[in-house]
């Protein structure tokens, strides 16, 4: 029995879903290859990824494949019920809710679990750590699984490390068509995306704060300074410092960003990046949010204690006043602002992102057994195989290695 907020909302889900299809071409494919295929027949997958219309349709073809979906968000903020209405209707087992408690949260995750999958899809690691907290009678079950984040691979490292990963699980996020474009296209157009459409304010000749400079801060960032922002990075990793410096940014410690910056994007899987500290030291209007997975990066208590008055400013908007008069604003509850508070990644970079999951869910059921325990890196076919599908929906060919060019790059004789 699925949980969804308004099964009438179906007609609105459906279209954004069909939306999303005429625009991810590898999926199309592989829905296709799938139905013809049952790579899934007789495997429950369950699958917690932000729930809306793209993974909606990534859920659609590993049905085609044959898995019996179980299906739930891994943020509340980010689940659109019109879209959970429209996969219920479709007879996909959903169990998710818009601005759902923590509590009503963690029961979806449950529930999902408690259906027994051999396959898991997951984002930033929720269904993993309860399976294996809460459930251990159930691993059994379980083939593998596959994660999208950056946050969700290190809570899978710290769990092999330690010794209570108990199954394969594929490290998505760390394949090159995932990061490389995923993370760096899509966050980044994501998130301004996210702020542009809540604050309805210029960026050009502003100053932005990226904390973090992974592949999502490198995105992030490029695209503020394409915006005509002057952009701040801040960091803990002297390499990606120096990189930073070297593409043009400016460089500081975050207690002496705060005085200068107007918006503030933490994006680093950190906890604490944004507290008191700073806070205290920030202009009057400065506005912060939050693009990591898990809402912790932005010390929301830090902002409650100092405040004098909290209120709503605008739709995903909170302002904190301090007791000097200075507002200081919040988006998006200092949750993924990309999804809390838009519509996520374009369609076509998800395409890809989403083509690697379902091949390497697809690799699972093919080598069931044969994995080994722990984190796994998705086979570099797979990565190149997607990259040829995306090419080829671009019209765009390359050139090949002659047998000659093969045997001298394979050979020490030059």
């Amino acid at each position: 029995m699925s949980i969804v907020r308004d099964k009438s909302l179906w007609q609105s889900g459906e279209r954004k879903i069909e939306w999303v299809k005429a625009n991810m071409p590898l999926l199309s494919g592989l829905e296709k290859e799938f139905a013809a295929q049952k790579p899934f027949g007789g495997l429950r997958i369950a699958l917690s990824v932000h729930l809306e219309a793209k993974t909606a349709y990534l859920c659609r073809v590993l049905a085609a494949g044959g898995a019996e979906m179980y299906v739930t968000g891994s943020n509340p903020l980010s689940t659109q019920d019109d879209v959970a209405a429209a996969l219920e209707r479709g007879g996909i087992n959903v169990f998710a809710l818009h601005g759902a408690s923590e509590e009503e949260y963690f029961s979806h995750l449950k529930a999902v679990i408690e259906a027994k999958p051999n396959i898991i899809i997951d984002d930033g690691g929720d269904l993993v750590n309860i399976i294996h907290n809460e459930y251990p009678f159930l691993i059994e079950n379980v083939l593998g699984g596959c994660e999208e984040t950056t946050t969700g691979i290190i809570r899978l490292k710290a769990m092999e490390k330690s010794g209570k990963l108990k199954f394969p699980m594929m490290a998505v996020n760390n394949a090159e068509c995932k990061y490389l474009f995923d993370n760096r296209y899509g966050t980044g157009q994501s998130v301004w995306n996210g702020i542009n459409r809540t604050t309805n304010l210029v960026v050009a000749g502003k100053k932005a704060v990226v904390a973090g400079y992974g592949w999502c801060g490198k995105g992030v960032a490029m695209r503020a300074k394409g915006l005509g922002a002057d952009v701040i990075v801040t960091e803990i990793d002297p390499i990606k410092a120096m990189e930073a410096k070297m593409e043009g940014f400016t460089v500081l410690p975050m207690e002496q960003a705060a005085k200068i910056g107007d918006f503030f994007i933490t994006v680093t899987g950190c906890k604490d990046v944004i507290t008191e500290k700073s806070i205290k030291n920030m202009k009057d209007g400065a506005i912060l949010c939050n693009a990591g997975h898990f809402n912790v990066e932005i010390n929301i208590g830090d902002l409650e204690k100092n405040a004098i008055k909290i209120y709503e400013r605008r739709d995903n908007i909170t302002g904190y006043v301090m007791s000097d008069g200075r507002c200081i604003n919040l988006l998006a509850q200092g949750r993924l602002v990309n999804l809390a508070a838009g519509d996520g990644h374009p369609a076509e970079i998800m395409d890809m992102s989403f083509a690697i999951q379902a091949l390497s869910a697809k690799y699972i059921a093919e080598n069931r057994g044969k994995l080994k325990t722990g984190v796994n890196s998705v086979p570099a076919e797979i990565d190149k195989n997607v990259a040829k599908r995306k090419l080829a929906c671009w019209g765009i060919t390359i050139d090949e290695l002659t047998a000659e060019q093969e045997e001298y790059l394979g050979s020490f004789n030059v």
